[in-house]
């Protein structure tokens, strides 16, 4: 297993850094059509069972966190308070690890390259038994540091060819190489033949759709054009016109909100008729504003579901409600909870005492383990879920429709 990740540098290449994180489909539905409100959102709450009195007892175990939190560009804090929440949960209702109590030993990182390497140099010092990365562009100035000290690194979504690849790290769903394969899986369901890609030319999103794109979407009997459009492009409607021409059934829109608008905008003035397939930086509330009805219909993926009455989204809501009222539930919020629960689900097998490499053998060693917030997903940390990126866990996604500006109908798509 080791040897796989570790001599994977093509693939690393070829993941790269995304450039745009907006490209990591790791946003919850509850930010698709609001500023942050929960106004979306069934007011089911999830039963007492789910709430049992069982407290951690046993010896602690070091757990840590790294969020970004204070840099100039990007702080989220509410991130954080989600996995705080999980951490009083786990320890008051689940037994914590295993009957270990959980200490949280917190990093803030910047967001640039010394303060991150400065965060991960900390938990190794810290000797904690595993860390929980929220979300960041740096994971492969991160990975290094903290995996291959022997300390599993665990991430929601991976952003970065080391979170997809390295031994000893675990990306709980699929990135973007992820929402290719199940935007794949979604158009063969559907009977499409021939399917375009206008994906933003920046990074290596455009090397990506098409190295991994390509392969996924020809395995399953369709032919993928992916077509580059340049960041900034006001009308991309002659990149657009050429995209949709001959039999395509369906179009993918992978980029940031002004270019989402961009295509978006053309494929109504053309009057396409193609499905139309998307990841949530489309469904900015400007974006959504500036194309109207081109929106209406579209497929968004997605991996999480936290506004629904599907019991792991009543979970979600549930828990911070009684452990981090204060916190703001919607936007990014829930990677933190994601993050965080889904290694206490994933390390409960841990025997012995909970050392890094003990909590390292659980998390590759446990089946189908719910994804929190997941609406069923499941992952299994085992290294099979994406042969090429073998630190990936699960290739399932959400999927909703937009009907009249907001999400219905979630799915998952294997």
């Amino acid at each position: 297993m080791s040897d796989m990740r570790d001599n994977s540098p093509s693939i690393k290449g070829r993941v790269g850094r995304l450039g745009l994180m907006a490209l990591v489909p790791a946003i919850a539905l509850a930010t698709a059509c609001s500023s942050g409100s929960d106004s979306m959102s069934t007011s089911a709450e999830a039963p007492s069972s789910a709430f049992p009195d069982q407290p951690a007892t046993g010896s602690p175990v070091k757990i840590g966190l790294i969020n970004p939190e204070g840099g100039p560009a990007v702080s989220m804090p509410s991130n954080r308070e989600a996995a705080e929440a999980v951490i009083k949960y786990a320890n008051a209702n689940l037994g914590g690890i295993a009957g270990h109590r959980i200490e949280l030993v917190t990093c803030a990182s910047k967001e640039d390259p010394a303060s991150n390497r400065d965060c991960a140099n900390k938990m190794v010092e810290a000797k904690v038994s595993a860390v929980v990365v929220t979300t960041t562009a740096y994971g492969d100035t991160m990975v290094p540091v903290i995996a291959e000290a022997g300390i599993p690194y665990l991430t929601p979504v991976g952003a970065s060819g080391a979170e997809m690849t390295a031994a000893n790290a675990f990306s709980l769903t699929g990135g973007f190489p992820g929402t290719l394969k199940s935007m794949a899986t979604y158009a063969s369901g559907k009977g499409y033949k021939k399917v375009t890609a206008f994906v933003i030319d920046s990074g290596a999103a455009t090397p990506t759709a098409r190295a991994v794109g390509g392969p996924a979407f020809s395995a399953a009997g369709i032919d993928l054009q992916v077509v580059p459009i340049p960041p900034g492009t006001p009308d991309a409607t002659p990149q657009v016109s050429s995209g949709i021409s001959g039999d395509v059934g369906a179009v993918a829109v992978v980029g940031d909100a002004t270019m989402c608008t961009s295509v978006l905008k053309s494929l109504g003035t053309l009057g396409a008729t193609q499905d139309k397939i998307l990841i949530q930086p489309c469904l900015d509330p400007a974006t959504i504003e500036a194309v109207g009805d081109a929106m209406e219909g579209a497929r968004v993926f997605t991996s999480a579901d936290l506004t629904s009455d599907d019991s792991e989204a009543v979970l979600y809501r549930s828990i911070m409600k009684k452990y981090a009222p204060k916190t703001e539930t919607a936007g990014y919020t829930y990677v933190g909870y994601q993050g965080m629960l889904g290694l206490v689900r994933a390390a409960q097998g841990v025997t012995g005492d909970p050392t890094a490499a003990a909590v390292s053998t659980a998390i590759k060693t446990a089946q189908n383990v719910s994804l929190p917030a997941g609406h069923g997903i499941t992952f299994t940390c085992g290294g099979t879920a994406m042969a090429l990126l073998p630190a990936i866990c699960s290739t399932q996604l959400v999927t909703v429709t937009i009907s009249d500006g907001k999400p219905s109908d979630p799915q998952v798509i294997k």
